[in-house]
């Protein structure tokens, strides 16, 4: 390993900006030889599980809460399944534990009040205001993003904007995060290890929907391609709604293949409106009536990433990291 990229636990300061923080779990640590680093290249140094600790209030009451943060769904059936059988499964974990759900979706959170009357979600701005006032001082945040893409970059500056207010605070990386480069866990094979596929007869391709991203995180989805190709499963596909590739790149392959049957399921968090009406409904641009269409049969299988055990005890296992760095 060349001596300039190290990964190692490391802790920064930079008096005015940043405090004290650290990376744990995988920092980059720059090359001894660079001396008096400015505070922007050190901050670019932090990656994977994000750590702060406030020197202005290092003598305050510890009190500890964990705020899981999700974009939300509008399905209140599926929000069940997934997103609060997931922050269940952390608060099992946590059982003496303040743990808390926000939704970074504001339109998520009135159409729930507008449709269920109330809504137990606020946004995460007014969750850390609350628990700020209510006296609590050290602040776990755990995503429930599938890849850092722009709903993380939304955490990390939700980090960085409230680091500040409290003693100190931990961000948890997303579902996947590390790849299993430079003796990092891989968290993109045990997902796709993970997922909980149906048994079907030759012929037959299952095709996974993604949401996309315009961000570069896009990429992710090729890697989780590789990692697929690598469980020796040439038959799962995965294709995005917002992103590359979309199900039109894959059509000509899947002819080629000779590949008559598809299975369709969502490889998101939720089975939500993607998954219930681009996916599997019956307008002529759904992606199932486009594959009829195409001569292909088609079923669809509705069990999105949050039903499934072992997804959610990824996004465990990524919550204790944080508690484990929030409590040290």
């Amino acid at each position: 390993m060349k001596n300039w990229k190290k990964f190692l636990v490391m802790s920064l300061t930079s008096a005015a900006l940043l405090g004290t923080a650290s990376t744990t779990h995988g920092a980059y640590q720059l090359n001894e030889e660079v001396a008096n680093p400015p505070a922007a290249l050190q901050m670019a140094t932090q990656i994977g599980l994000l750590e702060y600790e406030n020197p202005a209030m290092r003598y305050a009451a510890n009190k500890d809460a964990i705020v899981v943060l999700s974009f939300g769904t509008t399905y209140k059936d599926t929000r069940a399944k997934t997103i609060d059988a997931t922050v269940k499964a952390i608060q099992n974990a946590h059982k003496n534990a303040r743990v808390v759900t926000a939704f970074t979706s504001h339109i998520v959170i009135k159409h729930i009040i507008e449709n269920e009357g109330a809504s137990d979600y606020m946004t995460p701005e007014e969750t850390l205001e609350q628990l700020r006032r209510e006296g609590y001082t050290r602040i776990a945040l755990v995503p429930l993003a599938v890849i850092p893409g722009m709903e993380y970059k939304y955490d990390v500056a939700l980090f960085h904007q409230y680091k500040s207010e409290f003693k100190k605070m931990t961000l948890a990386t997303p579902l996947m995060y590390w790849m299993g480069q430079e003796e990092q866990p891989d968290d993109v094979l045990e997902a796709m290890s993970a997922l909980d596929l149906p048994k079907y007869k030759k012929g037959t391709a299952i095709m996974l929907m993604a949401h996309g991203t315009p961000d570069p995180s896009n990429a992710y989805y090729s890697v989780m391609q590789a990692k697929l190709k690598a469980l020796k499963r040439n038959d799962v596909h995965i294709y995005t709604v917002e992103g590359y590739p979309s199900l039109n790149d894959w059509i000509g392959k899947l002819k080629m293949h000779k590949v008559e049957n598809i299975i369709l399921m969502p490889l998101m968090l939720v089975a939500g409106d993607h998954a219930n009406n681009d996916m599997a409904g019956d307008e002529e641009d759904s992606h199932k009536v486009i594959l009829q269409n195409e001569g292909f049969n088609v079923s669809v299988r509705m069990k999105p990433l949050g039903e499934n055990k072992k997804i959610r005890q990824m996004f465990v296992n990524h919550a204790n990291e944080a508690w484990d760095a929030l409590t040290k």
